[in-house]
């Protein structure tokens, strides 16, 4: 199928973008950055804005830059460059971002786009989520930061209006008493996952401090779990702060089948029933948190 017809405009300046949002008839306006998501959706004829808006010529929205202890993505700077030139600053960005569709799809597609596009089992949304980013969203009511936590409201829904635009996503720079974990399981690399997890752990001379596991793609938007005491457990328990990914993924399997019973409540599709996925879940929870742990030592061990 073709899209239905639409206007398109190209503006150069953010005020614009917006202005021309809040033309659009009946509030049908969509930003365009990437398309990578919204270009089949209006292919199919899933969605029939009046109006589209691009944003890529607004320079304000082309930046990426460092400021502190802060990674700030503007809403038109490509996966692809925050793979290349961010991956060592925010490395579960590093970690998730091969996952996202192909290379030549990242080249097109936007951090931000996805944020804005909230598809439960996209990967942005779950790294988000895990780091405790902060998006910035500009609209007719003005300036506002909107915490990951806050963002997400359901499948492909948001906090963002009509007239809305996602400008920016601020991600913290790692810590170096940081770790972090990410898979997924999909039937072929690049499409959607059939269920996925990111994992964060920051430790302190072995002892844990932090530890959170966001489930992907079994529920309508992504699951943040806190699993701090339930590793802390499990390394005592092996009595090991250095154990093995194997062992502590082992000592995890209770704790993340509870998560998993918790988390998912898809009520299932083609690709896979909700016990499969939790068994998925509950597989790349246990393993992908033990590796964030031992990814947290580092700054530990000789």
């Amino acid at each position: 199928m073709k899209a239905a017809p639409f206007a398109y405009v190209r503006p150069t300046r953010l005020e614009d973008a917006l202005g021309e949002l809040q033309a659009a008839q009946g509030g049908s306006g969509k930003v365009i950055a990437g398309g990578q998501s919204l270009v089949p959706v209006l292919a199919m004829r899933l969605g029939r804005p009046s109006t589209l808006v691009d944003i890529t010529r607004v320079e304000d929205l082309t930046q990426m830059e460092v400021t502190g202890q802060q990674l700030r993505v503007g809403a038109a700077v490509r996966q692809r460059r925050v793979q290349r030139e961010a991956s060592q600053l925010v490395p579960l960005l590093g970690l998730a971002l091969p996952w996202v569709g192909h290379r030549e799809i990242r080249s097109r597609g936007t951090v931000c786009g996805s944020l804005a596009h909230a598809d439960p089992s996209a990967e942005m949304p779950a790294v988000a989520l895990s780091l405790g980013a902060t998006l910035q969203v500009k609209g007719p009511d003005g300036d506002r930061q909107v915490n990951a936590a806050d963002f997400f409201t359901g499948a492909m829904a948001t906090v963002a209006g009509p007239a809305d635009i996602v400008t920016s996503v601020t991600f913290p720079v790692a810590r170096p008493d940081e770790g972090y974990g990410f898979a997924e399981i999909a039937r072929r690399h690049g499409d959607y996952a059939i269920a996925g997890v990111a994992a964060r752990v920051r430790t302190s001379s072995g002892t844990v401090q932090e530890a959170v596991i966001t489930s992907f793609g079994v529920s309508d938007r992504p699951q943040l779990r806190d699993l701090r005491g339930s590793l802390q457990q499990a390394v005592d328990t092996l009595g090991d702060p250095a154990a093995s990914v194997a062992d502590l993924a082992k000592a995890l399997e209770g704790p993340a089948d509870s998560m998993a019973e918790d988390v998912v409540t898809t009520a299932g599709d083609s690709h896979g029933t909700p016990a499969y996925r939790r068994r998925l879940v509950r597989v790349l929870a246990a393993r992908e948190l033990a590796r964030a742990y031992r990814s947290s030592l580092k700054g530990t061990q000789p």
